[in-house]
């Protein structure tokens, strides 16, 4: 594995507690950054933060409650003195259901969770990377933002939005050395497969020219250089993590 020099960084992960989320905090510990993991889920963030030990913590937090959001962002960098990094994962993929079939309360909890969501979360972060003149964001799209996936509009729109608002976000702060990017990662084995119809699971499967799942670990990776400092340049872009799949 290569060494990313993350010392003395200080970052935050929403839905840290599990899944690609977690596997970036691990990641990004193993570099040299302090981390908090950020969650609904208060017994998953206890079993995550006594994982991953010394240099974790851990705030229980809904992406969808800004006033939430605004006071963990004042309590790491209280904590801390500072917050660096920024990777938006929290999210979820909502019911599967044609569109003219789809429920209107699901419709609005896909759009609240994956994209306001991720938009509160920077809003509230980039006051501070602004002042500091410096920081880096990864917010988590997905292929499906690029391709779509039958039965699956709400999340396909939700991430779409992620990818738009990721590059007009990342033009604005690119003065200040911040790096704001996206990946569109292909499915990968987490949890989320839970909330799947075992067909529509199938079907994402095939169309992956590698033949397999993403591994949490591969997208880690990818996010680790994406939110150092030797990402000096490139902002407002989106990153490829689809084995294959994406078509552009």
């Amino acid at each position: 594995m290569n060494q990313i020099d993350l010392a003395g960084r200080v970052a935050v992960i929403t839905g840290g507690a599990q899944g690609i989320g977690f596997a970036i905090a691990r990641r990004l510990l193993d570099s040299g950054a302090k981390v908090s993991l950020w969650d609904m889920n208060a017994a998953l963030l206890d079993e995550a933060a006594a994982e991953l030990g010394e240099g974790a913590d851990t705030i229980v937090v809904n992406v969808t409650d800004y006033d939430a959001i605004t006071a963990a962002v004042a309590q790491v960098e209280a904590r801390h003195g500072s917050l660096d990094i920024l990777v938006n994962s929290a999210g979820i993929a909502g019911k599967n259901a044609p569109l003219d079939e789809y429920e209107l309360e699901e419709w609005h909890r896909v759009i609240d969770i994956d994209l306001n969501g991720t938009f509160y979360v920077n809003r509230a972060v980039l006051p501070g990377m602004k002042a500091r003149n410096y920081g880096r964001i990864v917010n988590i799209a997905s292929i499906a933002a690029k391709e779509g996936n039958p039965n699956a509009a709400a999340y396909a729109a939700a991430k779409a939005g992620v990818i738009g608002m990721t590059k007009a976000v990342g033009k604005e702060c690119a003065k200040y050395d911040i790096a704001i990017n996206a990946i569109t990662p292909a499915t990968a084995k987490t949890r989320i497969l839970d909330e799947l119809k075992p067909e529509f699971i199938d079907y994402m499967l095939s169309r992956i020219p590698r033949g397999r799942f993403l591994e949490v670990e591969e997208a880690a990776n990818m996010v680790a250089w994406l939110v150092s400092a030797e990402n000096s340049f490139t902002t407002a872009s989106v990153f490829d993590l689809s084995g294959g799949r994406a078509t552009y």
